[in-house]
């Protein structure tokens, strides 16, 4: 038995965003970035580490909106263009800065290499297919694929136990669909826990969910090895929580890893630096300067202004990660001793969750960090052993009962960031969507509908689904896209209440009005809405019905 154990959790989650009305449209972006710098270089590392007998025992979150997207195959094209976009433009700038710069060329070679073994990665290996990338790694052992709310909406600010369980059952059936199995575990959005939750879990046939560190060490009664060891609520369902020292050493950008001043600096880009006559083929059709992703400096130091960041040298930069996993792999060494000895030989393990974008978009050298230390975990140590909680569970190792605490993983672990002064006017439309979604689901669960009753259901339950993602609320509370989260916010509800009038035309509640059928027009507008909002498509209404209708 190994002195501990080890879980590392990844959360890879995106809000849902697809605009087919627009030929491109810049918050598409989030997802091009995202699988440029974090996906493709996790799949290639996972797989690698894999081959090379360094098997990885990690979980990872892929949520049900990041998955609809990685199998859209209008997302697919476009990313496409972008990746080969991005690549045209890194093969000029390497001309440029053997030229101009040659201070900048050794990052300037990394981002053509890196981008052309992406290109051969996502169209020769996957077939442009990262959802079929993540289940095979699945299939042969690698990681562990968990799921999340249906469209990461904030459980606990859910009004209602249909819409609550909607945001399981839905997420369970797109998991099913996309990795052709049950899931074991679940991150729960935001680690947003109360009690009671576990129940709709457990219904769902979800054994375990992801929280943070005050879930179980606030729970009762008190948890005898704190958060190093799991707890199993009373109905059976169990809890992993996050641990505090190695959340600080990796997530903190003060005092964790990726603040140090030879990792590449995030907010210096060549979207913003390189001459516009170069960059315009290269730019949105506006013409509009942005990050494009390609970045030449360092971080130099924390309060080095950005026109004074030094060249980014990515030997170098590669050289910290492989000595920043082995401290990391030293002090979990230590931690590990020390837990054991406190609690008296039981083998303690650390559950280190994390966004998975930190790792490639906000610290660039995070892949690298995760191949470097899981060769190092596998090849020079025998003391800490990689498991994901599945693992953990099938070790049968005993688990104390506890009732966990209300938490989140946000600001002071409660609910502030997603419901304050600035985004509260948001939950009373959403909570009277919530109620309208179970009248309308009882009214016409169990009937022979019209297919057009039908799809207006399915498409309301759609929207209600896109308007509860926790995204829109965090991102106003952070002051970052405001103006886009509260539209689509709006335009969710607004199109859900769309849909509910043509279903009272089609369909009245009033036995004494007479049904019409919709106008050209408005089955124009449903088509629309099916086509911009196409999420789930094997969505079925009737999981909105409360039990004994659904029945």
């Amino acid at each position: 038995m190994p002195v501990g154990y080890f879980s590392l959790i990844l959360h890879a989650h995106l809000p849902f965003v697809r605009h087919p009305e627009y030929p491109e449209f810049l918050e598409e972006d989030w997802l091009y970035e995202a699988i440029t710098e974090v996906y493709l270089p996790l799949i290639f590392i996972f797989q690698s580490l894999h081959d090379a007998g360094a098997k990885p025992r990690l979980a990872m979150n892929v949520s049900p909106p990041l998955s609809e997207m990685l199998a859209d195959p209008l997302l697919q094209e476009r990313y496409t263009r972008h990746l080969e976009n991005l690549l045209e433009l890194a093969k000029k700038e390497l001309e440029r800065t053997k030229a101009e710069a040659p201070e900048f060329e050794a990052a300037a070679q990394m981002y053509v290499d890196n981008l052309s073994a992406s290109h051969g990665l996502w169209e020769d290996r996957y077939g442009r297919d990262l959802v079929r990338a993540f289940r095979e790694l699945q299939d042969e052992g690698v990681i562990e694929i968990i799921t999340c709310g249906a469209t990461h909406g904030f459980l606990p600010l859910i009004s209602t136990p249909e819409a609550r369980r909607a945001q399981i059952s839905v997420a369970v059936a797109n998991y099913k669909k996309h990795f052709h199995r049950q899931p074991r575990g679940i991150w729960l959005p935001e680690c947003a826990y109360e009690p009671g939750i576990e129940e709709l879990l457990k219904d769902n046939g979800i054994e375990y969910f992801i929280s943070d560190t005050h879930a179980i060490l606030y729970g009762d009664p008190r948890p005898r090895y704190g958060v190093h060891a799991p707890v199993v609520c009373p109905n059976g369902t169990a809890v992993f929580a996050r641990d505090v020292e190695t959340s600080q050493q990796v997530w903190s950008a003060e005092i964790g890893y990726p603040g140090n001043d030879l990792y590449r600096e995030f907010y210096r880009d060549i979207g913003w630096d390189a001459p516009y006559e170069m960059l315009r083929p290269h730019l949105h059709e506006d013409g509009n300067r942005r990050h494009l992703g390609l970045k030449y400096h360092r971080i130099t130091g924390k309060n080095v202004p950005q026109q004074a960041k030094q060249p980014y040298i990515p030997a170098i930069a590669r050289d910290k990660a492989a000595e920043n996993a082995s401290h990391f792999i030293g002090e979990r060494i230590k931690q590990a001793y020390t837990l054991r000895d406190t609690f008296e030989g039981h083998p303690p393990l650390v559950v280190s969750p994390y966004d998975a974008e930190l790792f490639g978009h906000w610290w660039f050298e995070g892949p690298q960090f995760i191949d470097f230390f899981f060769k190092k975990l596998h090849f020079d140590q025998d003391e800490i052993a990689a498991v994901t909680p599945g693992d953990f569970l099938d070790s049968n190792i005993p688990i104390q009962i506890q009732q966990p605490t209300s938490s989140s993983w946000g600001e002071n672990g409660y609910y502030k960031v997603w419901l304050n002064e600035g985004n509260s006017w948001m939950y009373p439309y959403q909570h009277d969507a919530e109620r309208k979604m179970t009248e309308y689901a009882n009214r016409f669960a169990n009937k022979e509908n019209d297919a057009t009753v039908s799809r207006l259901l399915d498409q309301m339950a759609r929207e209600l689904l896109l308007a509860q993602s926790s995204d829109w609320a965090f991102q106003i509370y952070q002051g970052t896209t405001v103006e886009y989260s509260s539209r689509r916010f709006r335009s969710h509800i607004q199109r859900f209440g769309l849909l509910a009038e043509m279903l009272e035309t089609l369909a009245p509640a009033n036995e004494n009005q007479k049904p019409a059928d919709l106008t050209s027009e408005q089955l124009e507008l449903l088509a629309e809405i099916e086509l911009r909002d196409n999420i789930f498509a094997e969505i079925d209404f009737s999981i909105y019905a409360s039990p004994q209708t659904s029945q």
